[in-house]
């Protein structure tokens, strides 16, 4: 089997794998990497959602050969426990988590806005979180912790 050499979350990874297998599964079952959830398998719900440079990337339909040699980032990448990502303090101070599970994708898309909009407008933050689904109901508090997050990184 061929080796795919990529960053995952800074880190060099070289993983032996069928280079037609999706990201997901590999992150999920061979490198315990379980932020990024399984939802949908078709590209359609965000949760399994990884930033490939500076792009939200559904890994579920993303195969392992077109990530060789890039950077991927999931939510294990964005902060830790004592030091989380502003997104990630935002999203606690605005209670914009429910049960969770969208939540690490949404994270992803919100961080990949950023990175190539440090100053969205509202309009920009919905349109990018449009393709995440949600059932929970949060979506106008996660616009909000988003542009909190916005507002803190620019001051900083």
């Amino acid at each position: 089997m061929p080796t795919i050499r990529f960053q995952l979350n800074g880190a060099a990874i070289a993983v032996e794998t069928d280079p037609d297998q999706m990201l997901l599964d590999v992150l999920r079952g061979r490198l315990g990497v379980t932020g990024p959830h399984f939802g949908c398998g078709a590209n359609e719900c965000g949760a399994c959602y990884v930033m490939v440079g500076d792009r939200a990337i559904a890994s579920c339909d993303m195969p392992m050969w077109s990530v060789a040699d890039k950077d991927v980032t999931t939510i294990e990448g964005l902060g830790t426990a004592e030091h989380p990502h502003p997104l990630q303090r935002a999203f606690i101070a605005e209670q914009a988590m429910q049960c969770g599970y969208c939540v690490s994708g949404i994270l992803i898309s919100a961080a990949a806005l950023l990175k190539r909009n440090p100053s969205p407008t509202e309009a920009e933050v919905r349109a990018a979180l449009d393709r995440n689904l949600c059932r929970c109901g949060s979506h106008n508090r996660m616009v909000r912790a988003v542009l909190q997050a916005a507002s803190e990184l620019a001051a900083s």
